[in-house]
This record gives structure tokens, C-alpha cells and sequence, in this order.
């Protein structure tokens, strides 16, 4: 989760969050050689003399217009890559249903049995030693680890939206229609997150807590819960 005074991104907890990473830093180096480029520019007109010689405006008007295209061609390809590895579910091994309502999330794990529950922020006077306040539930979502989880986003009442920055995973929860994304975790840890929809009065008081857990372990609470 974040830290205080972070400037940064969280650190990546699912392979889709890496490849976004580094998109994001092979962004910034684009953009920070382009302000470097412009201010260099910028400086030889202020500080030499303009000569009034005509000059063959052929060869710059060419790079001028060969070079944008390539940043761009730069940009858009690794953008268009991980677009799609966002969008390709293959075979998910468990299927999750989330349901926004105001203000709590209510969690259908549709490949089990009778295994549904409500989400709700745990009020900060029934807050455990060292959980974190606005941020802990009542349930958490327990998915296993180095599996695909499929999830499906839906509202029963206003816009919402399922984050976990984390995991890379961002879906709006939209009364009426199907949204679906997909994660993958390596590693056992908890994963916070928000609504990221302002979907009412309360709308920052119902957090996403994702824990994942080896696969032994989570039929074995799979088993206990549906029981």
C-alpha cells in the first residue's frame, strides 16, 4: 500500500502492474529528452545572434516532421501491447464477482458453492492493533496465488469502481451492464484499495482489501466458508 509522502507508484504486485511500470518510466524518459531537446533550443535563440542568411529549409522541415511521428510511433506501440494484455482473459481458474452498492461491496464467488458475503470498512473503534484505518474490512476478498482471477464488475445502484493499484486492476461498476478484468498475484500479501468513483456521500468509506494465499490454503477456506 501507499506510504506516507510517497510520490511514486505502489509497488507492483502483479505482472500487468510491472508492465505498467515500465511503460510509465519509458514515458517519462520520452518526455523528459523532449523538455531537454526544447530548453536546449530554446537557449541558442536567446544567447546567439539570429543570422539573416537564407538557409535550405528542406532537410529541417523533414526531421521536424520524421522525428514526432517516431516518439509516437515509440508511445503507442508499448501502449497498444499492454492494452491488450489487460483485455486477454484466458482460462481464469477462479471467477469473482464484485457488486458496488452505497457503500459497502458485496463479493460472489460464482465457481463455489453458496459462498457470498457483504464488504463493509471496519468502523476505526472496532479497528484491530495495527490494521490500517478507512482501509480495513469486516471480509476480505481471499483469491489464491499464481492463478488468473477473473473478476466481474457491476453496480446495483450508482457508478462505482473496483481499484486495486497494486494489482493494476481499475474497472468502473456500472448499474445494468457486465465489466470484467482479471489479475494474477505471485506472491501471498494484502492488497488495498477504493472505490475510485465518487458515488456518493460515503464514497470514501468503502475500501477493497485483497488477500491472496496459496492455493492449499484457499480451498481449504473455501471448503470451511461454504460449509
Amino acid at each position: 500500500m501507499a506510504n506516507y509522502m510517497q510520490l511514486g507508484f505502489q509497488d507492483a504486485s502483479s505482472p500487468i502492474m510491472e508492465e505498467l511500470l515500465q511503460f510509465h518510466d519509458h514515458a517519462l524518459m520520452v518526455a523528459l529528452a523532449i523538455c531537454s531537446l526544447v530548453l536546449y533550443l530554446m537557449t541558442i535563440m536567446l544567447t546567439q545572434k539570429l543570422s539573416s542568411s537564407t538557409v535550405d529549409a528542406q532537410a529541417i522541415e523533414l526531421i521536424w516532421t520524421i522525428l514526432p511521428a517516431a516518439v509516437l510511433v515509440s508511445l503507442a506501440l508499448p501502449s497498444l501491447r499492454i492494452l491488450y494484455m489487460m483485455d486477454e482473459i484466458n482460462q481464469p481458474a477462479l471467477t469473482l464477482k464484485a457488486i458496488g452498492h452505497q457503500w459497502y461491496w458485496t463479493y460472489e464467488y460464482t465457481d463455489l458453492k453458496d459462498l457470498t458475503f457483504d464488504s463493509y470498512m471496519t468502523p476505526t473503534a472496532d479497528l484491530p492493533l495495527g490494521h490500517f484505518r478507512l482501509l480495513e474490512v469486516d471480509h476480505r476478498v481471499i483469491v489464491p496465488t499464481e492463478s488468473t482471477v477473473r473478476v466481474i464488475v457491476t453496480a446495483d445502484d450508482v457508478l462505482h469502481s473496483w481499484a486495486v493499484p497494486s494489482l493494476g486492476v481499475k474497472t468502473d461498476a456500472i448499474p445494468g451492464r457486465l465489466n470484467q478484468t482479471s489479475f494474477l498475484t505471485p506472491r501471498s500479501g494484502v492488497y488495498y484499495g477504493q472505490c475510485s468513483e465518487i458515488c456518493g456521500a460515503n464514497h470514501s468509506f468503502m475500501p477493497i482489501v485483497v488477500e491472496a494465499i496459496p492455493l492449499a490454503s484457499f480451498e481449504n477456506w473455501s471448503s470451511l466458508t461454504s460449509s
